[in-house]
């Protein structure tokens, strides 16, 4: 996929407006962009216009990624080496994104929306299943305690 990704720009530039390629570009670098993690909560749909339609789970991951909007924006954005999307349009809309995953695969301890979006961008890359909530747990304690010592 690394590939098809950093072709992309070359691609979008050598068709010119095609719909249809700028949609299908779009959602591949919705799923680049977001990343393993992610793509079990959020699922892009269609490029309606300049706007990414992208299926959320519930309203927590539509609260979550909203407050993230204008990073994804820039992220796939650079990805696509132009400005194809200018909006991220977040639907509740769980039959869309893929069955959740298996509840043993995350610690008991870690809720999905306490985590932030770039942590769990992180952590996906991590292929072994107790390293990468070992290290959710760690990054998580270390958030809190920074956050901590803000407050203070």
């Amino acid at each position: 996929m690394e590939e098809l990704i950093k072709s992309l720009p070359k691609v979008l530039q050598a068709v010119g407006d095609s719909t249809e390629l700028n949609e299908a570009a779009a959602i591949a670098a919705w799923k680049y962009t977001a990343g393993e993690g992610l793509r079990a909560h959020a699922v892009a749909m269609k490029l309606d216009s300049s706007t990414l339609v992208v299926a959320v789970r519930d309203a927590i991951w539509q609260k979550q990624l909203s407050l993230m909007k204008s990073q994804l924006l820039f992220r796939i954005n650079s990805v696509l080496g132009q400005p194809l999307v200018s909006n991220i349009e977040l639907r509740i809309d769980p039959e869309s994104v893929p069955a959740a995953p298996n509840k043993t695969e995350a610690p008991t301890e870690i809720i999905d929306n306490e985590v932030p979006i770039d942590l769990w961008s992180a952590a996906s890359s991590i292929a072994d299943k107790q390293l990468r909530q070992k290290f959710l747990k760690a990054a998580l304690g270390m958030l809190k305690r920074k956050e901590q010592d803000l407050q203070s």
